[in-house]
């Protein structure tokens, strides 16, 4: 693979624009996304036969009335009730259905909702996915932050009073390694006491190094579970091989990982059978490795830098609040990330549903943390952001605001033993 990913992208090559045309126009030049690459993991699991022989079953015109009302008489949801409750007959029972998951949710984590923020350290990239602003060949301002610009951000947050990160990066195993990661999660470590990645998939020996860096959970989304639809979406990069990061969840359990985070990214297939892959991932992982700690987020897409068109296919708030009460039906006891891709007025709703932790204080660029922070003017340079946010509040003002709904902010409730 050519390394024109590794300059400045306003910079790119009449060779790299020829290919990055080659790839859009011709898919005999992409390798094949089915195929591990040398080097890759290939784990022994049944997770996904299962996964993908349901959503390539189902059939949700099917579903009537009266298989929605079933489920929700039920004391427990199986496979196929939550298939109904994912179903377009049973949009006319969103009351019904939060009102139940509401129930689950308080039986299970009572009136608690868990804060956290991400920090982005790096957004080079050698991924060519056409929806994500950090792609190779989108022309944005790259950077990588040093460990002391690291520690820098870092201190920045825990001051306002955060007490859990997650790190992420662009996926570009070049400019930000395992090595480069490990050494960010050792500083989160003096921090903060909760420290999640969402990085590149990595290999079960890495995931292992990683948790003795100081990690506890990782986050990998799926983006689509629709195997045609992902080839036609991510043409370049280690990105493009789909098993390899469907089974990413489960490398990162046999590395020690405490806990892994499920997504699709809703709006690239089809909504409905992307919701229901993702539950179910959960679902056959949890019966797997039941002392793990799992979670389902919901990320719809968002407009990126040089396309502001972006936006998710047929999924309207309505059909985002279905989905998540059919999560907390189905899975009563997992936990459900709602982000700042989200308006202020739909997080505030959620919470109070099916929803148990929210983000705040965001940032999706590069090293500009303080002056979003503190207000004070950055000596640094900053990189740009992946996408755009819908709600910019700041921790201070979400944890009021989830007071002021009757709700228990909750910063970390872990205790570590040594």
């Amino acid at each position: 693979m050519e390394n024109h990913f590794l300059i400045d992208s306003d910079k790119l090559t009449q060779t790299a624009l020829e290919k990055k045309h080659r790839l859009e126009t011709d898919p005999s030049s992409r390798i094949d996304h089915m195929k591990y690459l040398p080097g890759m993991d290939v784990i022994e699991s049944d997770v996904c036969e299962h996964v993908m022989k349901e959503m390539k079953s189902y059939d949700y015109s099917k579903y009537t009335v009266t298989d929605v009302r079933r489920a929700l008489a039920k004391d427990k949801c199986d496979i196929e009730d939550f298939k109904a409750l994912l179903s377009p007959a049973a949009e006319p029972f969103l009351e019904q259905m939060a009102r139940k998951a509401k129930l689950e949710t308080s039986k299970h984590f009572g009136n608690t909702v868990y804060l956290f923020t991400p920090l982005y350290i790096a957004n080079y990239c050698e991924n060519y996915c056409v929806y994500c602003g950090f792609n190779c060949y989108n022309k944005i301002h790259r950077l990588k932050l040093s460990l002391e610009q690291i520690e820098h951000e870092m201190k920045v947050i825990s001051d306002s009073g955060m007490e859990e990160i997650l790190i992420l990066t662009g996926e570009s195993p070049t400019k930000s390694d395992v090595e480069y990661i490990g050494e960010a999660c050792k500083i989160a470590r003096k921090y903060f006491r909760m420290v999640g990645i969402e990085i590149y998939p990595v290999n079960v020996k890495d995931y292992k190094y990683l948790h003795e860096c100081g990690v506890d959970y990782v986050t990998v989304f799926q983006e689509t579970y629709d195997t045609d639809k992902y080839e036609t979406l991510h043409l370049m990069g280690n990105k493009r091989i789909w098993p390899y990061r469907f089974d990413a969840q489960e490398r990162a359990l046999m590395g020690g990982m405490r806990g892994v985070a499920f997504s699709a990214l809703l709006g690239l297939s089809d909504f409905r059978k992307d919701a229901l892959a993702s539950a179910l991932h959960v679902y056959y992982l949890q019966r797997k490795y039941p002392h793990a700690e799992m979670s389902l987020s919901c990320p719809r897409l968002r407009p990126i830098i040089n396309n502001e068109t972006i936006n998710p296919l047929d999924v309207g708030e309505k059909q985002l609040c279905q989905i998540l009460c059919a999560y907390r039906i189905f899975l009563p006891f997992v936990g459900i990330t709602v982000s700042s891709r989200e308006s202020a007025q739909f997080r505030n709703g959620i919470v109070k549903i099916a929803a148990t932790k929210v983000s705040a204080g965001v940032s999706t660029g590069i090293g500009d943390h303080e002056e979003k922070y503190t207000g004070k003017n950055q000596e640094t340079e900053a990189g740009d952001e992946q996408f755009e946010i819908s709600d910019s509040r700041s921790l201070a003002c979400m944890y009021d605001d989830i007071k002021q709904e009757g709700l228990q902010p909750v910063l970390n409730d872990y205790i570590y033993v040594s």
